[in-house]
């Protein structure tokens, strides 16, 4: 006995979904991907401790929400063993001077905090079993606590991630006798990236059978990737007649809720490894029949030839406003 295999039929729309479901592409008025990259779509369902991931949050939290949860887990370990301390009695901590009982708390959280961090002073030192059983606790608590901190801080450090500053707006502007989709970026960092590649897809809703549905479409750049990247790049789509824009104006895009979705992909001289950053553009986010502002320092002959950054999302409109996508 044999089966058959058989293929089913699949469209070049259901290829281009680009992993976000035909739920979300069919019926999702929001835009795909912000500004910074992130997704307008979240997992539900998945209970706490299925979804935690302490290692990951650590790493992809911000350095401000970082330092505060350390300092938060600090304050904490040490508020609990003082209070470990003050129940082991009054006379569990012995000081060169005797102390009022009212600040035995002061004098334990102190105590604690020389223990966790293994300063030792010795003005503090524990008297008994159970207050010796309590510092024995903590300082194994703050031996673990200062080995993984310092390993998630290096990994922080050393994790190599992308940081490119997008013009604010995308263009529509004249281009070698037709137009163009433009949009232009630089480099937010110091480092250098090399091989830098542009991967730009076309999306709006489109109605068919009486039903709207989102479609994609990749987009042909004048050129898709840069060898070095040491200055700013303007990524530009020619629209001609292939261009999944041609014909389309700027009131197609606002009814049709069009996006503009980026991927850039480059390599890390630094730690050389591939780094990668995405965002978008919304229909409200472009601008019709303009160009952008030249963003370059003119050099002398002794000077290096540079860009001013603040510049980049500089445009400037021109005085023919009826330009269209043909």
């Amino acid at each position: 006995m044999s089966i058959k295999a058989r293929h089913p039929v699949i469209s070049p729309d259901e290829i281009r979904d680009l992993g976000f479901g035909s739920v979300v592409a069919g019926e999702s008025r929001q835009r795909l991907l912000n500004k910074d990259g992130s997704f307008n779509v979240s997992r539900d369902g998945l209970n706490f401790w299925e979804s935690l991931s302490l290692y990951h949050a650590l790493l992809t939290m911000s350095w401000l929400k970082f330092l505060a949860l350390m300092t938060l887990y600090y304050v904490l370990v040490n508020l609990l063993f003082t209070f470990a301390f003050m129940l082991c009695g009054a006379g569990a901590l012995s000081a060169p001077e005797a102390e009022p009982y009212g600040k035995l708390f002061w004098r334990a959280f102190f105590f604690s905090v020389d223990t966790f961090a293994t300063i030792g002073y010795g003005n503090i030192s524990p008297i008994g079993y159970a207050s010796n059983l309590v510092v024995t606790v903590e300082a194994l608590v703050g031996i673990i606590s200062v080995a993984l901190f310092t390993g998630v801080i290096f990994a922080r450090f050393s994790r190599p991630t992308a940081k490119i500053i997008f013009s604010q707006h995308a263009i529509i502007a004249p281009y070698r006798g037709l137009t163009a989709f433009e949009f232009r970026l630089t480099n937010a960092r110091k480092n250098q990236i090399i091989e830098l590649g542009a991967n730009v897809l076309f999306t709006r809703f489109e109605q068919d059978d009486g039903k709207s549905i989102r479609r994609f479409y990749p987009m042909t750049l004048e050129r898709n990737k840069v060898t070095f990247f040491p200055l700013s790049w303007t990524i530009v789509h020619p629209i001609d007649e292939q261009s999944p824009l041609y014909g389309l104006t700027q009131a197609d895009l606002v009814k049709s809720n069009a996006e503009f979705l980026i991927l850039l992909t480059g390599i890390d001289e630094t730690f050389s490894q591939v780094v990668h950053t995405r965002s978008s553009y919304t229909f409200d986010e472009m601008i019709w029949n303009a160009r952008f502002q030249d963003i370059y320092n003119r050099a002398t002959d002794s000077e290096t030839l540079t860009i001013d950054v603040r510049r980049l999302h500089l445009i400037e409109v021109l005085e023919n406003t009826s330009i269209e996508s043909k």
